[in-house]
């Protein structure tokens, strides 16, 4: 089985690259493709559905990755399900009389950097003196409700503990905190959407 992994930034690319080798089936291939954005990938999203409908093998799966950022999670899904219908491909929710389908639509609640405070010991591994308490603050008990956005947070977590004073490297942070995520123990509700969808690929 070969996937293409669709991304909107470079720095889902990155954790993607660490994470995905844990999280496929056994022989899976994957490519991971980034966009200039969500703008940039929702608008190329179309065309490249409808290329991936003339050439998608039997053994080929897409998976379109893009975050939510404030947008309804629900009209942003069904957007994403819309456009590959359109093109004629099956989906994780419009699956074919054997279950299979070809396209799996995930949204990140709201950003990427929820699924690193999923996984707190995953931050404070790669940045230790992040205090030791941060996983039992009522702000970050449910990594998919952080208000004031993910990323702002998860800057200002990592300034005050000493890292990043020029400001948050989005890149080098998803390298280093994917690096020692455990996925089976992550608390946010959309990785483990994220990862059962990716089970259920075959």
């Amino acid at each position: 089985m070969h996937i293409d992994v669709l991304v909107e930034e470079p720095s889902t690319k990155e954790a993607l690259q660490h994470l995905l080798p844990r999280l496929l089936p056994t022989g899976a291939t994957a490519r991971i493709l980034t966009f200039q954005g969500k703008h940039d990938l929702l608008s190329k999203l179309p065309g490249r559905m409808r290329a991936y409908a003339h050439c998608l093998g039997a053994d080929d799966r897409v998976v379109v990755l893009i975050d939510e950022d404030r947008r309804d999670c629900h009209d942003l899904k069904l957007h994403l399900e819309h456009i590959a219908h359109q093109a004629g491909l099956t989906t994780a929710s419009r699956p074919d009389e054997q279950g299979r389908f070809q396209v799996l639509n995930r949204i990140v609640v709201e950003e990427l950097e929820a699924w690193f405070f999923g996984d707190v010991p995953a931050i404070r591994t790669a940045y230790p003196r992040v205090s030791a308490t941060l996983a039992h603050k009522a702000k970050y008990r449910d990594p998919d409700a952080i208000t004031g956005g993910t990323w702002e947070n998860l800057e200002r977590v990592l300034l005050r503990a000493g890292y990043f004073k020029g400001g948050l490297n989005k890149l080098e942070a998803a390298r280093a905190i994917s690096l020692h995520m455990q996925p089976a123990q992550n608390r946010s509700r959309s990785f483990q959407n994220f990862v059962l969808g990716l089970q259920r690929l075959h």
